[in-house]
Order: C-alpha cells, then sequence, then structure tokens
C-alpha cells in the first residue's frame, strides 16, 4: 500500500499573545492521497487556514508530525522547504495577493524567476497560464485595473504557472460574484484531472460539492471526514441546496 500524499498525525498548533494561548489546531489527523481533491469547511475561526498555512510549508506545527510524500517536513531544511514551495505548491487566496506595482505577466512570472529557468521558456509558460485563465489579453495592465475576477483570475495563472502537483486554495471564491465563482471551480477540477491533488478551504457548500472528500472542521480539530455522496447529503440536512 502506498503512503498517502499528505500524512498528519496529532497536528496541534498554539499562538501565543502575551499571556494568552490561542489553540488554531488540536490533535489533527489527517491523511490525503496524491490526486484526490478535498475541500476543509467549518465556521470561521475553526483552524482551516491554519492548517492550509502548514499544508503549503508556510508556517510549521507546534507539535505532531506532518509527512509530505512520505518525508517528515520537521526534518527539512528551510532551503529544502522554499524549494517545495516554489515547485511543487501552488497557492490561491481569498485576498489575490498579487503585487499592485508588477503588471499581470510579471505578478504570474514572479514564482518562474525564482528557478533560474530561461526568460523564453517563462514567457511561454506565463502566457499559457494567461490563456487558460482568459487573461492573456490583459498582460501589461496592472491588479489596480482589474475587476475582483479578473485579479483572482490572474492569481489562478500565477499558482499553476509553475505546473504544481499540489493546489491549496483558501476561499478561493470569497470575493467573487456566481459566475466567477464557477469558472474558478470549473478551473480547480480540471487541473485535478490532470492529476494535481487539491485542497481548498470554502465557507460555501456549494463549491464544497466540487470535491471528492469534504473535511469538516470545529474548534481546531476534524470532527467530520466525509466522501462526496456523504457530504452532499449532510450539506442539504444543512439546510443549504446544491446546484
Amino acid at each position: 500500500m502506498t503512503e498517502p500524499l499528505i500524512h498528519l498525525k496529532g497536528l496541534t498548533k498554539i499562538f501565543h499573545s502575551g499571556d494568552v494561548e490561542t489553540h488554531a489546531l488540536s490533535g489533527v489527523h489527517l491523511a490525503i492521497e496524491r490526486g484526490e481533491y478535498v475541500s476543509i469547511a467549518g465556521p470561521s475561526g475553526c483552524g482551516k487556514s491554519t492548517l492550509l498555512s502548514i499544508l503549503g510549508l508556510l508556517d510549521a506545527p507546534t507539535s505532531g508530525e506532518y509527512d509530505l510524500g512520505a518525508q517528515p517536513v520537521a526534518r527539512l531544511t528551510s532551503f529544502e522547504r522554499a524549494r517545495i514551495r516554489n515547485r511543487q505548491v501552488g497557492f490561491i487566496f481569498q485576498s489575490f495577493n498579487l503585487v499592485g506595482d508588477l503588471t499581470v505577466f510579471e505578478n504570474v512570472e514572479l514564482p518562474l524567476s525564482y528557478r533560474g529557468m530561461a526568460p523564453a521558456e517563462r514567457r511561454a509558460k506565463v502566457h499559457a497560464a494567461l490563456e487558460r485563465v482568459g487573461m492573456s489579453h490583459r498582460v501589461k495592465h496592472y491588479p489596480a485595473q482589474l475587476s475582483g475576477g479578473q485579479q483572482q483570475r490572474v492569481a489562478v495563472a500565477r499558482a499553476i504557472v509553475g505546473e504544481p502537483s499540489i493546489v491549496l486554495a483558501d476561499e478561493p471564491t470569497g470575493n467573487l460574484d456566481s459566475k466567477n465563482g464557477e469558472a474558478v471551480m470549473n478551473l480547480m477540477r480540471e487541473l485535478n484531472r490532470e492529476g494535481a491533488t487539491i485542497c481548498m478551504v470554502t465557507h460555501d457548500p456549494r463549491y464544497a460539492k466540487h470535491a471528492d472528500r469534504t473535511i469538516h472542521m470545529f474548534d481546531g480539530a476534524v470532527v467530520e471526514d466525509l466522501p462526496l455522496p456523504f457530504a452532499e447529503q449532510a450539506i442539504r440536512e444543512s439546510g443549504f441546496e446544491l446546484r
């Protein structure tokens, strides 16, 4: 039996502010296979974004074990973590996180610039990524000249330009209308069909149904882990309508 791509064992995360301790994650056990599409749901403040930051090696747990591709993350050097983030992980954020003084082209090119890739190859990959999200006609524009939906599509292009094996999306439709939200979800599904492992934080049950499996969190812990048919039933029973 092969090891899961992502394997968390008893993961905790505690934030300290003065004398106050905040337990963001409390003993999380989780396994995600290669090529899975997983949504992570739960109320605000339940630890979803903290979990995603740890999965993407942007943060480290206080205790517990995180194996990525059967390799203990705790043993990785800072250089090795940065290399994995740059070459294997694509991030999509709710707030887009585009660099305001860079053009659309330059924003998407940014992660490739750290790879020592030849300029011609970078240009080809950037144009291909922008074409895929329907933004190739905006290469010279700046983020402030784009709508929210357009900015998110550029952010998606930046996340996928390096052909990551893992895509981590934190409320990728949170600032979008339903039309743009569905467009982003359709692209996520395409990436998954091509082999990418998707982990998406969402509070919206309309988009959770795109995943193969839904993990529900509450107070920093995983309280339910359901494959799609059972997740759909749970969503219906919650009073939301699936579309």
